[in-house]
């Protein structure tokens, strides 16, 4: 009996504690699928839902779900067709004004990308005033650019992104500068090369000195020529007007050679500027030069920019010869690197650039949602100094002489 009464209790016990078993599996069933349901839902604290899209650097409270409001100021520089046909395809920017005097230039973007009319605004100060943007993105002619700044500086404006270059002059560069200095207004210049993977990874490894010091950069930027790519003619117009383009050629693609080597050089100003232009077609650009090459000189090393409106097809490229190698890079995502030691070069491809980089519209969210400092050739900083040797390079080409930089 007392053997049976044993086992009695201890099959009791036996059952108490599987019934505690299943018990506490059933809870812990029921608790995994209400947190699955709250990740499934984007409801779960502390693990966000990110959109592919949205850059990682712009997340805050709300962010990533949030588009940049942003007014386009201006529409006679064609690269606001290349804008308007990324954001198009996009749901992380908004487009809330578009100032523009021209109604008929603005009414042909709005029928072809889908613009509500109610956008249009011919004075961009109003435009401003009535939507209160996140942002500028600037695509007048560059003559404008410091008018747009002030503007935007007198609204309150914090961030800001126009075209290459900054401005036709020195002088409207540093008036730039200040007036940003002042409203405390990021402002951001944007040329396509930003957006190559392979213009970081050179940088990177001269930085790194894989290939020693750098000696000589070779530049070559450009085209057939605006008029022979087809440009419209809102754009050839200011292209080919030297008070609003500061220049042809020389200007207009002379400054991404400029603006890669001041990066390369860390912000250090050349010692002199040395420029020669030519009108290869008079007939086609008669007002203007279309042919230009500009000789950096530094300390122990120089730089040699081609930008031309007259090459067989569009190219970007850039050779750096250091002390130790060779980089060249190739499209937007390769590079050439061969250092003294080996017998050719190696073809290597570049990494892709950081999501809140990749281009213009993520960056701009990185400035305004994550309060990313724009650096090297995206740079305020960067670009004055761009400013400055173009406007010396176009001495240099009216007088034949060569331009010290020191001083000025």
């Amino acid at each position: 009996m007392v053997q049976e009464s044993r086992k009695r209790r201890h099959f009791a016990a036996g059952a108490q504690g599987k019934q505690a078993a299943a018990l506490q599996m059933v809870v812990a069933l029921a608790m995994w699928t209400i947190m699955g349901a709250g990740l499934v839902m984007g409801q779960t604290q502390g693990l966000p839902s990110r959109p592919k899209d949205v850059p990682l650097a712009t997340h805050g409270p709300g962010r990533e779900m949030e588009p940049l409001r942003v007014v386009i100021a201006g529409m006679v520089h064609g690269h606001v067709d290349g804008f308007l046909n990324g954001a198009a395809k996009r749901n992380d920017v908004q487009i809330v004004g578009v100032a523009e005097p021209d109604r008929a230039l603005f009414d042909a973007y709005a029928k072809k990308y889908g613009l509500d009319p109610k956008l249009y605004h011919a004075d961009l100060d109003e435009a401003l005033k009535s939507t209160k943007p996140q942002a500028v993105l600037v695509y007048t002619h560059t003559f404008d650019h410091q008018k747009v700044v002030e503007i935007c500086a007198s609204n309150k404006i914090g961030a800001l992104m126009m075209e290459k270059p900054l401005a036709v002059s020195a002088a409207d560069a540093h008036a730039i500068a200040n007036t940003a200095a002042k409203a405390q207004m990021t402002v951001v210049v944007n040329y396509w090369t930003l957006w190559e993977p392979n213009r970081r990874a050179a940088y990177d490894v001269v930085h790194k000195g894989d290939v020693g010091d750098v000696r000589r950069v070779v530049t070559h930027d450009g085209h057939k020529g605006p008029k022979e790519i087809g440009v419209g003619p809102e754009f050839l117009g200011w292209l080919t007007d030297p008070k609003l383009n500061g220049a042809g050629a020389l200007y207009d693609f002379g400054c991404y050679g400029a603006d890669f080597m001041t990066w390369l050089m860390d912000g250090e100003r050349p010692l002199t500027v040395t420029a020669v232009t030519r009108q290869i077609k008079p007939d086609v650009y008669p007002n203007v030069d279309d042919d230009a090459t500009i000789i950096l000189t530094y300390p122990k090393a120089q730089a040699v920019l081609q930008a031309s409106w007259n090459w067989p097809f569009g190219r970007g490229d850039a050779e750096i010869y250091g002390k130790t190698g060779t980089v060249f890079t190739k499209g937007g995502t390769e590079l050439e690197v061969q250092r003294e030691s080996e017998l050719g070069a190696k073809t290597v491809t570049a990494k892709p650039l950081p999501t809140d980089q990749k281009d213009s519209i993520s960056y701009m969210r990185a400035v305004v949602f994550g309060g990313l400092k724009p650096a090297g050739p995206a740079s305020l900083e960067t670009n004055v100094i761009v400013a400055e040797i173009m406007d010396a390079a176009r001495e240099s080409a009216k007088t034949g002489r060569t331009v010290k930089l020191a001083g000025r």
